[in-house]
This record gives C-alpha cells, structure tokens and sequence, in this order.
C-alpha cells in the first residue's frame, strides 16, 4: 500500500459529508486515497451525466412554474452544455464525436424521464441546490440538497439520483443520506415533514421511482448515529494511520486500484486473470 504518513499524522476533515462518509464505509483505504493523499479520482461517464443532469434541473426549476416545460429544458440542456463539454472531467473521458452525441442523448433521456415522473409546473420551489453546514450529533456536517419544495403541506426534502434504484435491503442505506439532510435542517431550526428520494427513468434500461417518507424521528437519529460512527472510525484510522482496503465488485470501477495490491489481485480474480 502506498501511504503519506506524515499526511496521515496532520490530516484531520473539517465536516463530513454524506458521500464521503459512504466512501469510507465501503473502502477505508480508498477513502484515504482520496481525502487523504489527494490522489486523482476521474469521475467517470455516470457522475459527469448526473451532475449535468442534476445541473439542467436546477436551472429548470429556477424559472417561474408556467415556464417549466420540456421545450424550455431543451433549452437549459443547450444553454449548458457548452460548459460541460469544455470541462476537464469530460475531458477525462476522452469521448469521440459520436460518443458525444451518445452521451447527449442519455442525458436528454433523463430530462425526459423526469418529466414522465414529475410535472415541474406543480413543484413549488422554495430552494434549490441548498447548502447546509450543520452539526449532526457530535459532526461538522456539510451538504448539498438537490430540492427543498412545499409539498402535502409541509416542506419537502428531496434528492434526485440518476443511477439504479436499491434493491430492498439497500434502501435503508440510500435514504440515510436524505435523513442527514433533515437532521442538519433540524439542526437550523427547519422543520422537515417529508423527504423524497427520486429515482429518474431514462426510457430504456431504467424505470423511474421515488422513494416518499413521513418524517421519522428514528430513522433519523439512525442514520445520525450511524454518521457519528463513520466520523469516529475515520478519525481513529488517522490515529493508527491504518486504512483497511475492502475488496469487492467495485474495485472494477475504483480509480485507485494501481495503487492497491488487494484490489488489483481483487480484480484480476473477477476478470478470471488469476
């Protein structure tokens, strides 16, 4: 394993996010990597989609309620790809014309998905793209929240996602993000009656679905709990300097796995090289 010690003695994180405390829960070491040594980590094809799509959204959503139609989307979609398209993380893809073109078309999938689930006129915003900074039980939380709407009257917090929805027993998981969100508005003073994880469709490999939830104090204070565990673990991996990798299906996907004798040998096992 290739370690920084001295980064390791004086690293120590400000705030918590949710994903980066999902990062540590499903590799400690490539959490290291990562936060630690400050190692490249291209986001790859589905978070630079994501993020576009998620960018057309918001912008949609900004535009008063009567406005919001699709031909408008292809509009926001036009007006923001140039930015996207000069990016360095499509860059990194290093996508020909025609892969261009593909990856336009899977992002118009999405618009289009969101507006089979969603009728955007209805939605009333009272934020978008909301960033909290909030102490969640004992963490320095720091967030971004895709939407805060009024909806079955009471505020509304809900998270776009573009990837596969969780099978049963992964649900718990996906939504303890969103109940961090509650728990840091609670932290503010805001009270949250609902929160919705949604699942966009894209029309063809990917159906739509939306995960709706009254609030829920123990869910909540679980996924709270859970959040100050991740903070403490890391915080005693820092101590010991001792970042445990887990191999698994995802060291196919991790950016890391040169630098990781398990993942590599982890990989090489998968793809029947060994």
């Amino acid at each position: 394993m290739s370690t920084d010690t001295a980064a390791a003695d004086t690293f120590r994180p400000r705030t918590l996010s949710p994903s980066a405390a999902g990062t540590f829960r499903n590799c400690p070491r490539r959490w290291k990597f990562h936060y630690v040594d400050d190692l490249p980590d291209p986001p790859g094809e589905p978070a630079v989609l994501g993020s576009f799509v998620h960018k057309v959204l918001e912008d949609l959503l900004e535009l008063p309620a009567p406005d919001r139609t699709i031909e408008r989307a292809r509009e926001v979609c036009t007006r923001n790809w140039p930015e996207t398209a000069n990016s360095d993380n499509f860059a990194d893809l290093d996508f020909d014309d025609d892969q261009s073109r593909a990856f336009k078309a899977k992002a118009w999938a999405f618009v289009e998905g969101y507006f089979a689930m969603f009728d955007p006129q209805q939605v009333d915003v009272v934020e978008r793209e909301h960033k909290v900074r909030a102490t969640v039980g004992e963490v320095p939380f720091f967030g971004f929240i895709d939407l805060l709407e009024n909806a079955d009257g009471g505020l509304r917090v809900t998270d776009y996602k573009t990837g596969k929805p969780p099978r049963p027993r992964y649900l718990d998981e996906a939504l303890s993000q969103i109940w961090l969100y509650a728990a840091a508005l609670a932290d503010q003073g805001t009270e949250v009656a609902t929160v919705q994880l949604a699942y966009i469709g894209n029309g063809a490999d990917r159906r739509g679905k939306t995960f709706v939830r009254e609030m829920d104090a123990d869910a909540m204070a679980a996924a709270v709990d859970r959040h100050g565990e991740t903070w403490r673990a890391i915080h005693d991996a820092l101590d010991r300097d001792e970042f445990k990798p887990k191999p698994g299906p995802l060291c196919g996907w991790c950016a890391y796995r040169d630098h990781c004798p398990e993942g590599a040998a982890e990989y090489r096992r998968r793809n029947g090289e060994e």
